[in-house]
């Protein structure tokens, strides 16, 4: 079995008295899709910060790449391959598609954005980017302002800045959310393509999403790991019934 790209090992976040995240410990393989479910305030957007580097834990390791990250910043991660949307925001709504994807291109570079020349002609730029939106099924859509998209195309355009940003891994928090059913179809087929490109650590409420998507499931309550496996093996354990599934399984 290949060696995780992304390991968690007893992981705990604490607020006072309250453990927000309690000795959780999960991983993420190559070409894999891991969701991880629970019911609301069970702790997973805490967890997907303190993987992100925005949230500190209080104890336990997390390595990606074989690499202990814990005392990195959100810029040294990113740049490590650790790619992050959804939860907040990237994208310039005033900017086109195109120059979103191109200050991505720029950061990888790594040098500042050149606000103050002519940019749409440096094909330095332009060629990456345009090729991030292609993957991603944006190219017809380059010119119009991010803020103009629909909500699944700017899904789209924060995974192909990611992209640009060479991001190996994705932690993608509620990528579903606010979609019609339409919308989460297509999302739904792009992601499962994207596996193959990157891992991805799925938090998702969509159970639709979740069960066609995912090779494994963890699911957190109350900040504790209760059970993880296929989807089969979640979907049919009791505990994780009782706890969350219900009447959706």
């Amino acid at each position: 079995m290949a060696e995780p790209i992304l390991e968690i090992r007893n992981l705990s976040k604490h607020f006072g008295a309250l453990r927000a995240t309690d000795d959780v410990s999960l991983n993420l393989r190559p070409g894999e899709i891991h969701a991880l479910i629970g019911p609301n305030g069970a702790g997973k957007s805490t967890l997907i910060h303190q993987i992100a580097g925005t949230l500190k834990p209080s104890a336990g390791t997390i390595r990606f790449l074989g690499r202990d990250i814990g005392g990195l910043g959100v810029p040294e991660r990113t740049r490590l391959g650790l790619g992050r949307t959804f939860q907040i925001s990237s994208l310039t709504p005033e900017f086109s598609a195109l120059r979103n994807v191109m200050l991505a291109v720029q950061a990888r570079q790594g040098t500042s954005f050149r606000f103050f020349r002519p940019v749409m002609g440096d094909r330095s730029l332009t060629e990456p980017a345009m090729a991030m939106l292609e993957r991603v099924g944006l190219a017809d859509r380059a010119e119009i302002p991010a803020g103009e998209l629909s909500h699944g195309e700017r899904r789209q355009l924060e995974i192909a800045i990611a992209l640009a940003l060479g991001s190996k891994t994705f932690l993608l928090d509620e990528p579903m959310a606010g979609m019609d059913s339409e919308g989460s179809k297509t999302l739904t087929g792009f992601l499962d393509a994207l596996r193959h490109e990157a891992p991805i650590l799925l938090v998702e409420h969509d159970m639709d999403a979740v069960f066609a998507l995912a090779d494994r499931i963890s699911v957190l309550v109350y900040g504790r790991i209760i059970a993880t496996g296929t989807v089969d093996e979640v979907r049919t354990d009791p505990e994780v019934r009782r706890a969350y599934l219900g009447e959706e399984a």
